[in-house]
């Protein structure tokens, strides 16, 4: 059996992630207590015919004594022959999570009288920081589009069967900030910039006419071998020490040349060595303002 608990500050996308993993055949339970999660899997296990696979929505709507001892009661789970578990935490800045509530007009379930929506998602990022601590895969939601999300979700959850690496490559520009669930980051603004051939400028790392630029730098490919050696040498490291998920952001200034090229590169080195490989680009794709993430 396995279980993949969802959790997150309301407005990151819980909803949308449970919902992908509910079209792909797991067993979807929404706003579960955490104190009944042993319940749940004993009773599964116990079924002739048992949900092999199963998703948990856990959130800041539990009794406060619950989250307190989802530590305890993940640690006891986690001992159990028969099941594998996994936490999946979604999160997004705090700006972008008021434009959402904003954009829908909908309730935070931790505002009252006494506390703004502002003060409601802070307090919220507190109440979770248990769940968080042990999360096997983040995911920063905060310029991801609905559907973006989904399709990530379905392609490093779901495509991920037991014992397999799921290993993300994601472009970055620096002048966007600094991706905040990568394992590993690496800036690659030293390389020869594309960006300063006028004919070039209109393109992205994933045209030819980047690619022909870019590999024509020895400094590009030294980069680049340099970063799939250090990567080869440590990711059975971490896959040994029950790292299911590795996310590796590769930053330049802009986000659209050096970065996607180089991500690329190292997506294309990595298939066919790790079980599971992505590449997203993080500003080649901008989620129009206002867009829900329930």
């Amino acid at each position: 059996m396995r279980l993949v608990v969802i959790s997150g500050r309301s407005g990151s996308g819980k909803s949308t992630a449970l919902q992908a993993l509910e079209d792909v055949g797991f067993y979807c339970i929404d706003n579960l207590p955490a104190l009944l999660l042993p319940e749940l899997i004993r009773l599964m296990l116990a079924e002739e015919t048992p949900h092999l696979q199963i998703a948990v929505s856990i959130d800041a709507r539990n009794l406060l004594s619950n989250l307190r001892q989802f530590p305890r009661v993940m640690q006891t789970l986690r001992e159990q022959p028969q099941m594998s578990s996994e936490i999946l935490f979604l999160d997004a800045d705090e700006a972008t999570l008021l434009q959402r509530y904003s954009a829908t007009r909908r309730r935070h379930p931790l505002t009252d009288q006494q506390q703004s929506l502002r003060q409601a998602i802070r307090t919220e990022r507190d109440l979770l920081e248990p769940i968080a601590n042990l999360a096997d895969l983040r995911i920063d939601t905060t310029r991801l589009s609905l559907y973006e999300l989904r399709d990530g979700v379905k392609r490093r959850v779901a495509g991920r069967s037991e014992q397999m690496l799921s290993l993300q490559i994601e472009s970055f520009g620096f002048k966007h900030g600094v991706p905040i669930d990568a394992d590993f980051t690496f800036d690659v603004r030293a390389l020869p910039n594309p960006y300063w051939v006028p004919e070039l400028r209109g393109y992205t790392g994933r045209d030819s006419e980047v690619i022909a630029f870019l590999r024509r730098s020895p400094q590009v490919s030294e980069m680049v071998t340099d970063l799939q050696a250090f990567i080869a040498k440590w990711l059975p490291r971490l896959q040994a020490n029950n790292r299911s998920y590795i996310t590796i952001a590769i930053g330049c200034t802009g986000g659209q040349h050096r970065s996607v090229y180089v991500a690329e590169q190292l997506a294309g080195y990595f298939r066919g060595r790790v079980d599971n490989v992505q590449v997203l680009h993080r500003e080649l794709s901008q989620p129009a303002a206002g867009t829900r993430h329930d």
